[in-house]
């Protein structure tokens, strides 16, 4: 298939990107000129790229007419728009035919409510496309409450030759362990706030060589790194809470494999695929989460992992506690979490139901 990419070169549409092009398709990404890949978003060679001409956000309305010449010069069987605010709007107003929608979280839980203009935006957006995809069924329903209108859901997995349980040395530490973006809206802090509570509860009761096992490494890279150290530092807790700073992707199954227990507590529904979750559930790695729309949908409460109310410290602690204190549990909430990957979140199985829409677009064309 010859397939245009209407999107910015995010990490996330790398991966599509990738894995389309290796199946040999041939694909195309247009984008805005200032939304080109940074240096740790690697394209395969073979995927070309055409550079609208204006900068987002303008060129979200100021490139229309490119690529609509662009479209119709490169004779695409598809054309897959990305987001429903920005390129959503671009391929709108280009009046591209018959394109497939896919919705990302923020486009449908944050961007529509943040003013009556932006609503409209989005509403006029998701009825234009003929076709739309989401990547949680959430986020599917989420999107129904501005638009009602049926969507595919093609989940966003792991490549479970890569992700999945490792033999590693675990140096006598008990690691809680984080890999996100250090930005509010991902509760880190609510959950060193928790580590904390379960290093004090478990000096209380005495089980100090419990303590001096424990460790929270976080890794990822943000805005937030200052005021992330500084609540360790009040804390007392530098000895134990490490930030770890960015590790690309391809070292993230070994640091996975590293954690006895894996946190990922966002306050935000617009976590609308557990992506974290899913890598930590694919690698036998318990998981311990806030119930963020796409956390729920990914993490079975008591089977994969254990659920807490987003933003709920005491809950989050507990649950920490639950989860450190029983080993067979976390064993068999491991378990657990690679058979429900392998089931639903498979990578390949995910490129291949895309696939299968495509086709299916093409044979109602």
């Amino acid at each position: 298939m010859k397939i245009a990419l209407v999107s910015s070169a995010s990490t996330h549409l790398m991966r599509w990107a990738n894995a389309l092009s290796e199946r040999g398709h041939d694909v195309t990404v247009i984008l805005c000129k200032n939304q080109m890949p940074y240096a740790k978003v690697k394209f395969n060679d073979s995927i070309k790229f055409v550079k609208l001409k204006f900068a987002a956000p303008l060129g979200y309305y100021l490139n229309s007419n490119q690529l609509k010449r662009v479209i119709k010069k490169g004779n695409f069987d598809i054309i897959n728009v990305h987001y429903a605010s920005g390129y959503g709007t671009l391929a709108r107003r280009a009046k591209l035919k018959n394109a497939l929608l896919n919705i990302w979280g923020s486009d449908v839980y944050d961007f529509p409510y943040q003013s009556a203009i932006k609503m409209r935006i989005i509403k006029k957006n998701l009825k234009y496309f003929r076709y739309a995809a989401s990547t949680s069924h959430c986020m599917a329903r989420q999107a129904k409450k501005i638009v009602d209108r049926d969507f595919y859901v093609t989940p966003f997995g792991v490549d479970t030759s890569i992700f999945k349980p490792l033999e590693t040395v675990k140096n006598n530490e008990i690691v809680f362990g984080t890999v996100k973006t250090l930005s509010s809206k991902y509760g880190i802090a609510d959950s060193i706030k928790a580590f904390i509570k379960l290093v004090h509860r478990l000096e209380d009761e005495g089980n100090h060589e419990l303590v001096k096992a424990l460790k929270f490494e976080i890794y990822g890279k943000g805005e937030q790194k200052d005021e992330l150290q500084k609540l360790i530092d009040d804390n007392g807790m530098s000895d134990k809470i490490k930030l770890c700073g960015f590790v690309p992707n391809d070292s993230l199954p070994e640091i996975i494999n590293r954690f006895t227990i894996f946190n990922c507590n966002s306050i935000y529904n617009s976590e609308s695929f557990g992506v974290a979750a899913v890598e930590a559930m694919a690698c036998g790695v318990a998981v311990q989460a806030s119930d963020a729309d796409g956390f729920a949908e990914v993490v079975e409460d008591g089977v994969s992992g254990l659920l807490a109310p987003k933003g709920d410290v005491n809950i989050i602690a507990e649950n920490m506690y639950k989860l450190l204190m029983n080993e067979d549990l976390r064993k068999k909430m491991g378990q657990a979490g690679v058979e429900r990957v392998k089931k639903l979140y498979d990578w390949h199985d995910n490129v291949d139901l895309m696939e299968n829409i495509y086709n299916e677009m093409i044979e109602d064309n």
